[in-house]
């Protein structure tokens, strides 16, 4: 199996394209201070660490999907862990349409959307 490339440079890059926003669920992402961000939120830092930045492959790297910037977006910690725990894989796109149904009725990951 290929040695896996760090994600942080293409992370950060995708981070800063999405403006700080989570792929699939639109909402405002930390990478660095999690005690602000809880503050900024209202959120305790248990809350906060759920939406801790994260690089995703869009084509998984078990699938063959690279770290080039194209493959890789910047999700939180609930969404990228939640999509990966699904027992029937989904693609991004559909993913992200089910986490946008969710998310329109509250029922994602029970906590207030954030405006940023």
């Amino acid at each position: 199996m290929n040695k896996r490339k760090p994600l942080k440079t293409p992370r950060k890059q995708a981070f800063l394209d999405q403006n700080g926003r989570c792929f699939y669920c639109q909402q405002p992402m930390w990478e660095e201070n999690p005690e602000h961000y809880a503050k900024l939120y209202g959120l305790s830092l248990r809350q906060a660490q759920l939406m801790r930045c994260t690089g995703e492959h869009l084509t998984a790297h078990k699938d063959g999907g690279s770290a080039n910037p194209v493959n890789i977006v910047a999700a939180c910690l609930f969404c990228n862990t939640r999509r990966h725990a699904r027992k029937k894989d989904l693609t991004p796109e559909k993913y992200k349409r089910l986490v946008s149904k969710r998310v329109e009725k509250k029922r994602w990951h029970g906590l207030p959307m954030m405006q940023a």
